[in-house]
C-alpha cells in the first residue's frame, strides 16, 4: 500500500468511515493484544445497537486515521476511539480517555465509569500506561487478529 499523503489523506479516511455504516464511533485496537481482543469481544456483546465499528491498529483504516490526525502519539499501541458527530466533526481519544469515552458510549451502567473523566488525564494516564506496559507479559499475545464472527464481520474495517 502506498503511503497516504497530501490530498489523498482525507479521502482515504472517508472511504473507511463510509464502510463503518451507521457507526459514528470506531474503536482501533492492537490486533495481537489478548486484552484488546477481550475488550472488543465485550463491546460486541454489550453493543447490541451497533454503535461501534472496529479496526486493528495494524490495518489500512488505522494508517488513514494516523495520517489524518497527526496529533495521535507516534507508535501508540493503545485503544483509540474515533467519534464523529452529525456535522462530521471528528474527535480522537486514546489512553484512559479513549477507554472512558468507549464506556460512555455503551450507556448505563458502563457509562458510570465516565465519571473518571473528571480526573485530569495527566493523573489517569500513568495508571493506564502502566497497565498497558505489562499487558503482554501478564495476558499474552495472539498470533494474529481474530477472524470476526459472520454476524459481526460488517462492523470490522481493514
Amino acid at each position: 500500500m502506498a503511503p497516504l499523503t497530501g490530498a489523498r489523506i482525507r479521502p482515504a479516511l472517508e472511504a473507511h468511515l463510509s464502510n463503518a455504516g451507521s457507526s459514528s464511533k470506531i474503536v482501533f485496537f492492537d490486533g495481537v493484544c489478548a486484552v484488546c481482543d477481550a475488550t472488543v469481544q465485550l463491546l460486541l456483546d454489550r453493543d447490541a445497537r451497533g454503535r461501534f465499528a472496529f479496526a486493528p491498529l495494524q490495518g489500512e483504516t488505522a494508517a488513514a486515521l494516523r495520517a489524518a490526525h497527526p496529533e495521535i502519539p507516534t507508535g501508540i499501541d493503545s485503544l483509540l476511539l474515533l467519534e464523529r458527530d452529525d456535522d462530521g466533526v471528528e474527535r480522537v481519544s486514546w489512553y484512559s480517555t479513549g477507554i472512558l469515552r468507549i464506556a460512555l458510549g455503551l450507556g448505563f451502567p458502563w457509562s458510570l465509569a465516565a465519571g473518571a473523566l473528571l480526573v485530569p488525564a495527566f493523573a489517569r494516564d500513568p495508571l493506564y500506561r502502566a497497565f498497558a506496559a505489562t499487558r503482554y507479559r501478564v495476558f499474552g499475545q495472539l498470533d494474529s487478529c481474530r477472524i470476526p464472527r459472520p454476524e459481526d464481520a460488517a462492523r470490522f474495517l481493514p
